[in-house]
């Protein structure tokens, strides 16, 4: 293993990358936040999006303005966009771990 580049290793060993893990740590607080399974109230970092017209989940976020680009770093901020690109059945689980597999199934496909 010591002669192979990164990404090998981590596709031999079937691992994610850092990035991908840290997306997900996120996704699933994000998760956790919206369905009370967390002590964090969701109007603290959230606004739901409440238009109807647009596609996809019915649990979309609100991604605010902000004219400052070290916010662009917050939580708050940073998760919005791959929160609202996630498919219905994946935002719709019931449990933290079942949110967990509907995010593994989409990562390999």
């Amino acid at each position: 293993m010591r002669n192979l580049q990164y990404s090998e290793r981590l596709n031999k060993l079937g691992l994610w990358t850092l990035e991908e893990r840290r997306n997900r740590a996120d996704l699933i607080e994000v998760f956790k936040i919206l369905n009370c399974f967390s002590v964090v109230p969701v109007h603290t970092f959230f606004a739901l999006s409440d238009d109807t017209r647009t596609r996809g989940h019915s649990k979309k976020l609100l991604k605010k303005r902000c004219n400052n680009d070290l916010r662009h770093h917050f939580f708050s901020e940073r998760v919005v966009n791959r929160w609202n690109k996630l498919p219905s059945y994946t935002v719709e689980a019931k449990s933290v771990n079942q949110f967990k597999s509907a995010l593994q199934k989409l990562r390999t496909t």
